[in-house]
């Protein structure tokens, strides 16, 4: 009954989804794969594949290093990774080279997910921080694929909503195999929208396991010339921010520059689509602007002294920019979004600033609140206060600093615990060999493989 009216209200309102993705230009380009009438090539059914989905550039970003991992333990394995945006293929591409293919994914219909689904014949399929696509799941189960979620986490809104369906949500989630989720209160989430606790295991947040510094190399390292920094400046670094929010940082930024007149302000808008329209602002209240992508590693020109604002217009750039920040901040936290990844700029011992809306990322938020004594702020005249009481102390800004990247060293693992839980689903499908509806072997999980390693907890 559930399945019958999701599936009519996704044929009722199918040309509003289509006008949508139409519109948006990020989503615009991966339409036809999403619709099944393009299949990726090169699959071949003597190689086995792994399918693993990330909704968009964050979770790209996050399950990067998992899938280098699983293609270290499984090198005879293709690896699709499948998103819904532009700029998760561009993270793909980016990050992924050599290693996973990028494919748009299906659209939810019947008939997309199950023609996708017999094309690519996956030995496992991994989603990642609870993107629930109910006919993908229904035709994995049905075909016998075993399912698995990782870096799992439910936002107190999606829980509160997903409660409200929550005899739907316990059909959508049955053909599911593992959660591998975040923290406890995800882990009890689970469990309270139906799914067994035997298949739900606290792993821990597999973002604190984003490379060392001392690793970080490529194109996308940033050096302070090619930022247009002169000697003696000062860079503030504030990342993934939104409309509503930019107008409280620019007030920020100009209380501080009349006490520290060598800052530079850098903003990387969470959608660079709207790197226009935030250039415009800066102008429109009297500070100067400029463009990542108008910069050049030239020496630095007169045009460019003085306080002004930089916009992060490129995208793969802002992970290694805050290693050249004195602080940060972190966006979608003084707005109700709820926060983008508060470790990019702890991983360079860097002191993260952030707003009140953390539900995306409570916990980390948590943690760096306690090891560093910092309370969120609640708007742009608390952030200038708060940034200029640390760079007027900058034994205390090392210290915040310092503490922020202890945060991320201390709870490094969920990496190695995910790829672990990961290996025994996919050795005991592999182990258990079966045909399933589709017509192609599946893998059909015993329930053994979920067992809880040493020092994690069971749902």
């Amino acid at each position: 009954m559930w399945y019958f009216l999701y599936n009519g209200l996704l044929l009722l309102f199918s040309p509003v989804i289509f006008a949508i993705l139409l519109a948006k230009p990020r989503c615009r380009r991966g339409l036809p794969q999403r619709l099944g009438l393009v299949l990726p090539g090169g699959i071949s059914a003597g190689r086995p594949l792994l399918w693993v989905h990330a909704v968009s550039l964050g979770e790209a970003v996050a399950v990067a290093p998992l899938v280098k991992a699983l293609h270290a333990r499984y090198p005879a394995y293709r690896i699709i990774v499948s998103t819904v945006t532009e700029t998760g293929r561009e993270a793909v591409e980016q990050r992924l080279a050599g290693v996973a293919d990028h494919y748009y994914a299906p659209l939810d219909f019947p008939w997309v997910v199950a023609k996708v689904v017999r094309h690519l014949n996956p030995s496992l399929f991994l989603f990642v921080e609870t993107e629930l696509w109910p006919n993908l799941l229904r035709q994995l189960g049905r075909c016998g694929i075993p399912a698995v979620l990782v870096n799992g986490r439910l936002s107190s809104r999606s829980f509160g909503r997903y409660r409200l369906i929550r005899s739907f949500l316990r059909q959508v989630l049955e053909p599911v195999t593992a959660c591998l989720m975040q923290s406890d209160r995800d882990a009890d989430r689970m469990v309270a929208l139906g799914v067994q606790p035997d298949r739900v295991v606290r792993i821990g947040n597999i973002k604190f396991d984003q490379p060392l510094p001392g690793e970080t190399t490529g194109p996308g390292a940033l050096s302070r010339a090619a930022l247009g920094l002169a000697e003696g400046e000062e860079l503030i670094v504030a990342g993934s921010t939104h409309p509503g929010e930019e107008e409280a940082l620019f007030t920020a930024y100009r209380a501080l520059v009349r006490e520290f007149p060598n800052l530079v302000f850098l903003l990387a808008p969470r959608h660079i689509e709207r790197a226009a329209e935030v250039e415009a602002t800066v102008k429109g209240i009297g500070l100067a602007a400029l463009r990542r992508s108008q910069l050049s590693s030239a020496a630095v020109t007169p045009s460019l002294s003085g306080p002004r604002v930089l916009i992060l217009d490129t995208r793969g750039e802002l992970a290694s920019v805050y290693r050249e920040a004195v602080v940060a901040y972190v966006g979608g936290t003084l707005v109700p979004v709820g926060g983008h990844n508060l470790l990019e700029p702890a991983v360079w011992a860097k002191p993260v600033f952030f707003g009140p809306f953390t539900d995306h990322c409570a916990e980390i938020a948590d943690q760096l609140s306690r090891a560093e004594g910092m309370a969120p702020v609640r708007n742009g005249t608390e952030l200038a206060e708060a940034m200029a009481h640390l760079l007027r102390n900058r034994a205390e800004l090392q210290k915040v600093g310092k503490a922020a990247q202890q945060v991320v060293n201390e709870n490094r693992g969920a990496l190695q615990r995910s790829v672990d839980h990961i290996g025994k689903v996919l050795d005991a499908a592999v182990g258990t060999r079966g045909v399933g509806v589709c017509g192609s072997s599946a893998g059909l999980v015993r329930k053994d493989a979920l067992a809880p390693l040493p020092g994690e907890r069971g749902g």
